[in-house]
């Protein structure tokens, strides 16, 4: 019996580290390392999400690709613009020019779950304790400039398939009349600005919901960290 409670003690402690740490695992204690895990797993989702939503058709309006490309100032011309005969050029201009935001934004998700998993999550207890969009704000603040960077090239691949530039050129030729050299001709870095933008946008609605509503939890991992009580439970790990 001895022996037996012996090779107990044991395998307790080389499986588990020690016998409480079993305690903890056996009575669903959060981790740091699920907390990791779980804000890892809630951004990819959010990504994956934020790709669906934004390749689809009309997913970027006229307005908002008008205010990404164009300095406060193209708002004051914009009706002499009309004036000049160039609305249907700025229609034609900016349905081409969402066609590639979408394009593009479809393809942003194995950029950014590949930045996420890469993603050094130092103080994930505190992000996963904060609440609200403590998650998409780290991983903005840590690696967004990467991730637009890195959807640049996709996005300078859908503008040349389009022939966009030679549209960008038409359009931007009477504007500068009135602008000057005011209009920031780099397109691709503007668009890849945005497309990255609004996905970080589809990642925090998606990281909210998961926080808040149970049923957006789509992983035993999620509703176990983001189900936990932290205020309950004297705000340690469980």
């Amino acid at each position: 019996m001895k022996k037996l409670i012996f090779f107990f003690i044991i395998a307790c402690a080389s499986t588990f580290s020690s016998c409480e740490t079993l305690n903890k695992i056996a009575s669903g204690m959060v981790t740091e390392q699920d907390a990791i895990d779980a804000v890892r797993e809630a951004l990819m989702i959010g990504s994956n999400y934020g790709s669906s939503i934004l390749g689809q058709k009309g997913a970027f309006s006229k307005e908002t690709l008008v205010a990404a490309i164009f300095p406060p100032e193209f708002q004051k011309v914009a009706n002499t613009l009309q004036q000049l005969g160039l609305s249907k050029e700025v229609d034609r201009f900016t349905n081409t020019l969402g066609t590639c935001a979408e394009k593009t934004a479809s393809q942003a998700a194995p950029v950014f779950v590949l930045g996420i998993k890469r993603m050094n999550i130092s103080d994930a207890i505190g992000i996963v304790k904060n609440g609200g969009n403590a998650a998409t704000d780290y991983l903005r603040r840590t690696i967004g400039d990467t991730l637009r960077r890195a959807i640049a090239p996709n996005m300078q691949s859908a503008l040349d398939e389009y022939k966009i530039a030679k549209q960008w050129d038409e359009l931007v030729q009477p504007a500068k009349v009135f602008l000057g050299n005011k209009i920031n001709l780099d397109i691709s870095n503007l668009m890849a600005g945005l497309v990255s933008n609004m996905m970080f946008n589809k990642i925090e609605e998606k990281e909210r919901a998961i926080r808040s509503n149970v049923q957006a939890r789509e992983t035993p991992l999620l509703q176990k960290v983001f189900g936990y009580d932290w205020g309950k439970n004297g705000g340690g790990m469980k």
